[in-house]
């Protein structure tokens, strides 16, 4: 690196990272990014993953090919996790090595909470990456291979008893991609498996789905997804999941071999050397209206790990792709400019989730969509928001097939061979 430049290392290439990566000077900067993934993907398509509807590389993008364009060119890629931050000397640790930086720059986004019941992470499948969605779509496909040849429909009803706890976008869409697996796919593709062998539960333990947003899209949602063939227990909170048994506040229980966790999300650990800094609620890292954690000096957070609180927000600002991506812009003009006189202000753009085929939600301001309307408006902000015209082409192309044939060519159990086990590098001499 120029060493008579600032060296900034940046902690995950998501929405936050790479916006940051993109508008930061390099003539002023060396640029370091640094992520345990060589890609950049996308968040809000996950569950079309786990659901069959799109291919996982559709919504992935290298970083080394954005990298070497002219907007985020002269950026050095690290394909690593970062473990820690020796705050004195100045570096991160890696499990790799160590990188030295001046400015450090937080943005490795969110994993999933499990509220204190660390034993649920070995028990439920979970869509935080696109591993775990590929993980998901190969369970649900191989549950409906086995049940379409079981003579025993008691054993074919437990194969095929899905649940989603978690009432948010992502639990909402993720319920309603599988009931509409029930609904339009199942009779054609798995004739030989009655409907009502299916279940599909969704489980939240507030009064409402998508609490974050309106009362006429949490209405909507209920409505769409019961048209679905899809259960909604509001109210009810998951207690325990323990040999395939669910326990629920109220004492009921319910058994299913196929749990789907996306009740809530925490900060990505990481420990700092030299101070007895400790990263705040939910695992996030309080900052001022700058972005510059507090209580470290050289090191800002920004995305869904920033804890900014304003009058509006008291508890935080929302974790939301849009927020992520004006904070990456708006760090970077600061640390160009040099100027920290202007404070950063979110720009609320609204919310949206989809339910299924003509189904959508979507709240601007004092507007409200819902329907055919929404499900257009849903989808081409989406699109638009992909990276690379070839993933956008391919993502519409699967969308049209999809929409007028009730099919996809995605529906395949691939997996990848476990053995020979990759062993350390340079172990086997």
């Amino acid at each position: 690196m120029n060493s008579s430049k600032t060296r900034i290392v940046v902690l995950g290439g998501g929405f936050a990272g790479l916006n940051f990566v993109k508008h930061i000077d390099k003539d002023k900067f060396d640029i370091t990014l640094v992520d345990h993934h060589n890609y950049h993907s996308f968040p809000p398509l996950f569950y079309q993953v786990a659901s069959s509807e799109i291919d996982p590389s559709s919504i992935s993008f290298p970083f080394r090919r954005e990298l070497v364009k002219k907007a985020s060119g002269r950026v050095k890629f690290h394909m690593e996790s970062a473990r820690s931050v020796d705050v004195s000397r100045h570096c991160v640790i890696t499990d790799h090595g160590s990188i030295p930086y001046d400015k450090l720059v937080i943005a490795f986004g969110t994993t999933n909470n499990f509220f204190g019941n660390d034993a649920l992470k070995d028990e439920v499948y979970t869509l935080k990456s696109n591993d775990q969605a590929i993980r998901i779509r190969n369970e649900i496909l191989y549950r409906c291979e086995r049940a379409s040849i079981e003579p025993d429909r008691e054993k074919r009803r437990r194969m095929l008893t899905f649940v989603v706890i978690g009432g948010g976008p992502a639990g909402v869409e993720m319920a309603g991609a599988i009931g509409e697996l029930k609904r339009y796919i199942l009779r054609r593709d798995y004739p030989d498996i009655p409907l009502e062998d299916m279940t599909v539960s969704l489980y939240e333990g507030r009064d409402k789905l998508l609490a974050s947003m309106s009362a006429e899209s949490s209405e909507t949602a209920l409505k769409d997804l019961k048209s679905l063939l899809v259960d909604i227990h509001l109210g009810r909170q998951m207690k325990s999941y323990a040999d395939n048994l669910l326990t629920f506040d109220d004492g009921s229980t319910l058994y299913s071999e196929m749990v789907i966790w996306t009740a809530g999300v925490t900060g990505r650990p990481l420990e700092f050397e030299g101070t007895d800094f400790r990263q705040g609620r939910g695992g996030r890292f309080p900052t001022d209206r700058f972005c510059r954690v507090t209580g470290l000096d050289d090191i800002f957070a920004i995305g869904d790990v920033n804890l900014m609180t304003t009058e509006e927000y008291p508890a935080g600002l929302p974790q939301l792709a849009q927020l992520a991506i004006q904070q990456g812009r708006f760090l970077a003009r600061s640390l160009n400019s040099g100027k920290w006189n202007r404070e950063f202000s979110y720009n609320d753009k609204g919310s949206m989730a989809t339910i299924g085929r003509n189904r959508a939600v979507v709240d601007m301001r004092r507007l409200h969509l819902d329907g055919f309307i929404a499900w257009l408006a849903w989808m081409f902000i989406h699109l638009i928001s992909l990276m690379g015209m070839r993933n956008k082409i391919s993502v519409l192309v699967s969308w049209f097939w999809a929409y007028f044939s009730y099919n996809t060519a995605l529906r395949l159990l691939l997996a990848g061979s476990k053995y020979p086990k990759r062993g350390r590098m340079w172990d086997k001499g």
